[in-house]
């Protein structure tokens, strides 16, 4: 393990704030090809998993239907640590890589459940807005199952 990892772990708590309070994330899926795709994503975190929201089609959404296996990373950059020396220059942050897998989603209970979350996280002013059924149904709804979770920090 990273001398970081070891020293600086962030605690469950920790991480449940920052996948809560961050607005974006990276997600991590293997295209056909076997190369990395990595896209930034909007989520919510519920119930112990990472939910993501999107077209029903789409490059990560083919990725996923063919390996279930997939990154998902989110960070908060609070500023440099400034030295008088280039190479003691640092970052204070906290992160969290998750390692998991990704289902898309077909409930509609679920799906709606989850929306209602990503609009009371990103427009907070519309909570509790009804959302057209056809809507709920044409969107694309992701779930990451954490299978590991690591969080660091630096300051």
């Amino acid at each position: 393990m990273q001398y970081r990892m070891r020293k600086h772990q962030l605690s469950e708590e920790e991480i449940t704030k920052l996948l809560t309070k961050q607005p974006v994330g990276n997600l991590a899926t293997i295209n056909e090809n076997g190369y990395p795709y990595v896209v930034p994503v909007h989520f919510t975190y519920h119930e112990g998993k990472i939910y993501i929201h999107g077209l029903p089609k789409g490059q990560k959404i083919s990725n996923i239907q063919a390996n279930e296996k997939v990154c998902f990373e989110t960070y908060f950059m609070k500023g440099f640590i400034l030295d008088e020396k280039p190479c003691d220059v640092n970052t204070e942050y906290e992160s969290i890589v998750i390692m998991g897998t990704a289902v898309i989603i077909d409930n509609f209970d679920l799906k709606e459940a989850v929306l209602n979350k990503i609009v009371k996280k990103y427009t907070p002013h519309l909570k509790g807005t009804k959302m057209p059924d056809n809507v709920i149904r044409g969107t694309g709804v992701i779930e990451v199952t954490i299978e590991e979770c690591t969080g660091k920090y630096y300051k």
